[in-house]
């Protein structure tokens, strides 16, 4: 446990000074560590940005699809507190347009998701009056009787406001709600206009975001105000359904608040006082219920009523245990201030120097990289299906999304926070039999490509493996866990693991063949991830030294040759042959138009999830899916006819809009232009989608955020770096910043990316002095300008840049320049 309590010790004991502020290494640092660090490690490197929070907006990609949570959280905290709105895109609660209606506070959102609303369960709402005689009958307690709007702007925006661990708005009613979080817990503070008499708050129990709710219970108690209760809810994006539980107590800030004046239980838009339990209501079977009560105002002033609001998926004790514990003494500056120092170490782990750069840049870095912390969500301690000491992370909605750069980047900063998710994924497939998916609330989710949580396990074993043991991860229960998927075909495949009989059998996932256990679909996508899915695998077994399973892993993940039909011609392209295609059991080839599901397709199909799609490819076009080959690009491009033909197709997909940012099987191709000699061009394509797509606007994302998978990706483009999962190299191009550094805790490591004669970055991505000429690693020449290793971050290091405006600069002179692929042995 010696590196996790340094991670702690660095992370937590030494807090927000610490780091942002830039206290000296503690004693405890190793003599190797320090050496490491010296010189060239970049420990002695300026904290450019001392308040890393400050310069996150939460509001980017609130509207038009993001689905961004801009509420109160810790990082990876289970409790995300915010306004919910009646926007039909309202999967994180919130939307920025302000013509929708506020409808309540609740505790419990994901961010950036599809599928239906997840969440938002256990609403809070204020009212200043109630109807013509402001009595407690005439309150509309349903969400369309009580939904109001927000107050307006000069510039049209709403009156909210955000910062990490805080969120406030104010209501046209002329209630301003505050919001603010720990991990199990939430406090709102409601502030009522001085001449209020009645200052009300209604608990919703049941109005989750799918309006989903049986079996709910509810208690009041009249002297104290407190409120227990919960229901059954139905998950977001699979079969499922979860239970959850809240615990509400109020107390004046400032004053006594004293026994509620009115109190009652509700069904819609009838509050009925002096009721206590929703059993003293004539309920059917999916009713709005709750309760609510008037308070006394507070004779001296101003009216601040506060609400400590906990939650739990085990009881309403717990709930009520959880709220005790994290918020004992309703201190909102104190939870608030604590919220954001916690979110400015984390962030702060990361450095950027603003020099030169337009500070929009600088705020969309720090915002992409405060959504990668949002989810997965820590449910330690929470879990109701098995009891374990392990820890417990839900909101994994899901790994197909995530698995690409989310983790990736998280080992540069957070790997003690990777440790115990890992930890959390291996602790599910013990007890349920595969590794978790997509998940959420506690309940399964429907895969989206393979077993995505592979790479996931394997990037962290293949980056940390000599430090697992310290950091309570055990070896053998992380390769078990992988052979499962691997090996181990489940009763039901669309929500864990693989369909993996056939996979062993053909070599590819038919087109043709149903079994019972799982839908026939996406077969082609999930020939393709299953391939890589091996790949991590055999990465993982070569580390353990067990030398057949790594070559018979290598060996299947090269499998995604078996749907590649070298004889389709793109339409109108006769010089694009050869795709991914999806095929018969007999190995006939079947036919999907290359264009099916982009904007380009002739029928306008759709490749989202559903039983009857047998075209083979799910979220993405076969001409993008075509591409998806990471681990063995160098094959890739002989099967596309040479580095000629391949950059040729890469341009037409850029072209001709194939390409689709919002959507994760596209994130890669701006970056394999390295593969082809041409760093130049992943380097300009790259920043073109960062200057055509993203910003800090409230739609300054093209999509949904995805758990965070497109902050990560953001964030790594504007480094100048992106991952291959389960291997040791980053591909390399050009930082949006003279200087990045990443601190990582574990390692007590610092690594730099210096960008020496930096002139700026072009406002539309086309060209400019961005290009990598050479890259020094301690002041040696390195052997590529494309990629550089891990152990740059594992030893801490200084990595030099030389750029210039030449566009067709080489990844260098050598044969080991370019990018490993397995086909060519690079990763031996």
């Amino acid at each position: 446990m010696l590196l996790l309590q340094r991670a702690v010790a660095l992370g937590v004991a030494l807090g927000y000074n610490a780091w942002v502020l830039g206290a000296e290494t503690p004693a405890s640092t190793s003599a190797s560590s320090s050496a490491a660090s010296g010189a060239f490690g970049s420990s002695a490197s300026p904290v450019f940005i001392k308040d890393a929070a400050s310069r996150v907006n939460l509001f980017v990609g609130t509207t038009n699809g993001g689905h961004v949570f801009p509420g109160a959280t810790l990082p990876h905290g289970m409790v995300k507190v915010g306004m919910d709105t009646d926007s039909p895109g309202n999967h994180a609660g919130y939307d920025a347009n302000p013509i929708y209606n506020a409808t309540g506070f609740s505790q419990l959102h994901d961010d950036g998701t599809g599928g239906a609303v997840p969440l938002s369960l256990f609403k809070l709402w204020p009212f200043a009056s109630c109807g013509v005689g402001n009595t407690f009958e005439e309150c509309q307690t349903s969400l369309d009787g009580r939904k109001t709007l927000r107050k307006v702007l000069p510039d049209g925006s709403p009156d909210d406001a955000a910062e990490p661990g805080y969120f406030s708005t104010n209501l046209s009613t002329d209630i301003r709600v505050e919001l603010t979080a720990t991990r199990r817990a939430a406090l709102h503070r409601y502030t009522f206009l001085k001449a209020t008499k009645t200052p009300r708050i209604v608990v919703d129990i049941t109005n989750d975001g799918q309006m989903s709710s049986t079996d709910p219970v509810m208690d009041l108690d009249p002297e104290t105000a407190r409120v227990t209760g919960g229901a059954h809810f139905e998950a977001s994006f699979g079969p499922g359904r979860y239970h959850a539980f809240t615990c509400v107590d109020f107390k004046g800030e400032g004053y006594e608040l004293g026994p509620p004046k009115e109190y009652g239980a509700w069904l819609a838009d009838f509050p009925v006082e002096q009721t206590v339990t929703i059993t003293q209501l004539y309920t059917s079977f999916t009713d709005q219920l709750g309760a609510m009560f008037t308070f006394a105002p507070n004779p001296n002033g101003t009216t601040s009523i506060l609400a400590r609001v906990g939650v739990s998926f085990i009881s309403s004790e717990q709930a009520c245990a959880n709220a005790e514990a994290e918020i004992p003494d309703f201190d909102f500056e104190g939870v608030r201030s604590a919220a954001r120092a916690e979110w400015s170490e984390l962030l702060g782990r990361v450095q950027v120097n603003p020099s030169g750069v337009d500070p929009e840049i600088v705020d969309l870095f720090y915002s992409s990289l405060y959504r990668t912390h949002i989810s997965p969500a820590d449910y330690t301690g929470e879990n109701p299906r098995w009891n374990s000491t392990e820890p417990y992370y839900d909101s994994f909605y899901c790994n197909w999304d995530t698995y690409r750069t989310l983790y990736s980047l998280m080992a540069l900063h957070d790997p003690a926070r990777f440790a115990q998710i890992v930890r959390g994924m291996l602790n599910i497939q013990q007890h349920e039999g595969w590794l978790p998916e997509c998940r959420g609330a506690t309940a399964k989710h429907y895969i989206q490509g393979g077993s995505n949580g592979d790479p996931i396990v394997a990037e962290f074993f293949v980056k940390f493996h000599e430090h697992a043991q310290e950091l309570s991860v055990d070896p053998n229960a992380l390769y078990q866990a992988l052979l499962a998927d691997a090996e181990s075909q489940p009763p039901n495949w669309d929500v864990q693991g693989r369909q993996v009989n056939i996979w062993k059998s053909l070599g590819y996932i038919p087109s043709d063949v149903w079994e019972r256990s799982g839908t026939n679909s996406k077969q082609v996508s999930r020939t393709l991830e299953y391939a890589f899915d091996d790949f991590s695998i055999s990465q993982v077994a070569k580390i353990l030294g067990r030398t057949g399973d790594a070559k018979k892993y290598a060996q299947r993940s090269e499998n995604f040759a078996n749907v590649w039909n070298p004889n389709i011609t793109f339409p109108g392209q006769t010089d694009i042959v050869g795709f991914m295609q999806p095929r018969f059991a007999n190995g006939v080839f079947n036919l999907t138009d290359p264009r099916h599901c982009s904007i380009h397709d002739p029928l306008h199909s759709t490749c989202f999830l559903n039983a009857q799609n047998h075209d083979g490819f799910y979220e993405g076009a076969p001409i993008v899916y075509s591409q998806y080959v990471p681990h063995d690009t160098t094959r890739l491009i002989k099967l596309q006819g040479g580095n000629s033909k391949f950059i040729s197709r890469l341009n037409f997909i850029f072209d001709q809009d194939y390409f689709d940012s919002t959507d994760e099987p596209s994130q890669q191709i701006p970056f394999m232009y390295h593969y082809a000699n041409r760093p130049g061009l992943s380097t300009q394509r790259s920043r073109q989608v960062i200057a055509e797509f993203y910003n800090t606007s409230v739609n300054g994302l093209p999509g949904n955020d995805d758990s965070g998978a497109m902050g990560s990706y953001v964030a790594f483009y504007l480094a100048g770096l992106y991952p291959l999962p389960a291997t040791q190299q980053f591909l390399l191009s050009s930082p949006y910043f003279p200087e990045i550094s990443f601190v990582n805790p574990v390692l007590n490591t610092t690594t730099t990316i210096r960008a020496n004669g930096f002139r700026g970055n072009p406002k539309s991505g086309t060209g400019g002095h961005v290009f990598v000429k050479s890259v020094k690693i301690n002041g040696k020449a390195w052997k590529s300008n494309c990629f550089i290793e891990w152990d740059a971050f594992t030893s801490g290091a200084l990595i030099e840049l030389e750029l210039t405006d030449d566009i067709n600069v080489p990844c260098g002179a050598s044969t080991d320049a370019l990018p490993p692929s397995l086909s060519t042995g690079g990763y031996d």
